[in-house]
Parts: C-alpha cells; sequence; structure tokens
C-alpha cells in the first residue's frame, strides 16, 4: 500500500513539474515584433509582397497587414499574440492568419490564407541588412 501511494505521489509531483514548464513556455515572450515588417509570401504565380506593421504589449500584438498587389489587394487589421519566438496571428476578417519564427530582424514560415498555406519571409524595416 505504502509502496503504491508512493508511486503515486512520484507521478503526482512529476507531472505537476511538466505541466508548470510548459505553461512557462507558452507564455515567456524572448522577442519583439513591433515595428514595419516587409517581404514575400510565395504562391503558384510567384511571390506576393506583404508588410505589417505591428506594435507589441507584452505578449499581445496589434496591427496592420497589407498585400497591395496579392490578386486584388488585401489590408485588414490583425491580433496576435507572441510565445517564446513565434508570432501567431490573425485579421480581423477571418482571411489570413500565420505563424511566423522570429529570429531578430527576420521572420520566417507560413502565412494561411485562401490560397492556402504559403512560405513566408519577412524583414524588419530599418535593420541593417
Amino acid at each position: 500500500m505504502k509502496a503504491a501511494l508512493g508511486v503515486i505521489a512520484a507521478v503526482l509531483v512529476l507531472t505537476s513539474g511538466c505541466a508548470r514548464q510548459d505553461w512557462i513556455d507558452r507564455t515567456l515572450v524572448t522577442v519583439s515584433v513591433t515595428g514595419t515588417w516587409s517581404g514575400t509570401m510565395t504562391g503558384a504565380s510567384g511571390g506576393a509582397v506583404v508588410l505589417l506593421e505591428l506594435q507589441q504589449q507584452g505578449a499581445k500584438v496589434t496591427g496592420v497587414i497589407n498585400m497591395p498587389a496579392y490578386g486584388t489587394s488585401f489590408s485588414g487589421r490583425v491580433d496576435g499574440n507572441v510565445a517564446g519566438d513565434v508570432f501567431t496571428f490573425k485579421d480581423d476578417r477571418g482571411a489570413y492568419s500565420g505563424e511566423l519564427t522570429v529570429a531578430g530582424d527576420d521572420m520566417v514560415r507560413q502565412i494561411y490564407g485562401p490560397q492556402g498555406k504559403r512560405g513566408t519571409s519577412l524583414r524588419r524595416e530599418g535593420s541593417a541588412s
């Protein structure tokens, strides 16, 4: 009986430690995305220009996305979050969302939209090349 209680106690201690670490990883903000970002989103008809103007307060991010020449031009407000080095967002109309990994003045990964998932590479404007 004591052995069973010991095993149960050990499992509870270990799993609570894991849950705490996951919580920390999800809420830790290690990068800033504030600024103007520009780059390209790949597609079947070549690349499209993407512009993001972002303001970050803690983990919360707000801003604007512009795609001036992607089919018909698109512009909308975005809301998102930063967790670790990953910036995720959705536009206010639900047309586009993104999951981008931030490394200094570069963001890469994907934006999802009406045409599907597209590889994306952005650079913060005003940064040294």
